[in-house]
């Protein structure tokens, strides 16, 4: 009986303290929820386009809380479409300026800069481009340029974590003094057009050439006649 009556006490007190815990618990998860409640959160409503195609650039978020929309606030953040920017061409004169800009505003405290350079063609093919020291590590600034100068230079953005953010190619150019324009498009298109008038002429030629062979034997018939 005695042993009966200390397993009912002990039955008794484990529920009890099973009662007492589980209160204890809903408490703090109400209270837990209550605080997350009165946590402020922000969604974003509104972003722009990144201001960069390729590269880092900013892009303008507007934030707002999410217990009311009409407490909101604006915020740049970096953002990148593609770190690839391809090529761009321009043709100068020698003796003037040029400047290549390689980092742009927005990445003037990301990282390190390391240029490449293949000299007198333009391509976009690595295994032609020789690693090269520019004096100012953000740009290349040829002043003045010179016609040696012509060529491909590339550049690569690391961010401090080393990884690429940028790459983009630059062919340049240089014509001597004197020559006004140098518009390669426009210098092929001129070309096809005369191989195309000369490949004409000579069809008409080919097809020309067994009368006036057939007329000067004739003329050669009546003479020795």
């Amino acid at each position: 009986m005695q042993s009966v009556g200390l397993q009912r006490r002990l039955l008794v007190s484990v529920c009890l303290f099973l009662r007492l815990l589980t209160s204890a618990e809903s408490q703090q998860v109400e209270q837990l929820v209550e605080e997350v409640q009165n946590v402020p959160v922000e969604v974003i409503t509104e972003s722009s386009p990144c201001s960069a195609t390729c590269g880092l650039g900013l892009r303008t978020q507007t934030l707002c809380l999410l217990n009311d929309s009409r407490r909101c606030r604006v915020r740049a953040v970096q953002c990148m479409d593609t770190w690839q920017c391809g090529l761009q061409t321009m043709t100068v004169t020698s003796g003037q300026r040029v400047e290549v800009d390689c980092v742009g505003d927005v990445m003037e405290a990301t990282g390190r800069v390391s240029w490449r350079y293949a000299r007198g063609i333009i391509s976009t093919d690595d295994a032609l481009l020789a690693r090269w020291d520019a004096p100012e590590l953000d740009r290349v600034v040829l002043d003045p340029v010179r016609e040696e100068d012509a060529g491909t230079y590339r550049c690569d953005v690391q961010d401090a974590a080393y990884r690429r953010v940028k790459r983009a190619y630059w062919g340049i150019r240089v014509l001597p003094v004197g020559v006004l324009s140098l518009d390669y498009d426009s210098s092929l298109a001129l070309w096809d057009e005369g191989e195309k008038n000369q490949t004409e002429e000579e069809e008409e030629q080919r097809k020309i050439f067994p009368f006036a062979l057939l007329a000067v034997r004739t003329i050669l018939c009546c003479l020795r006649g």
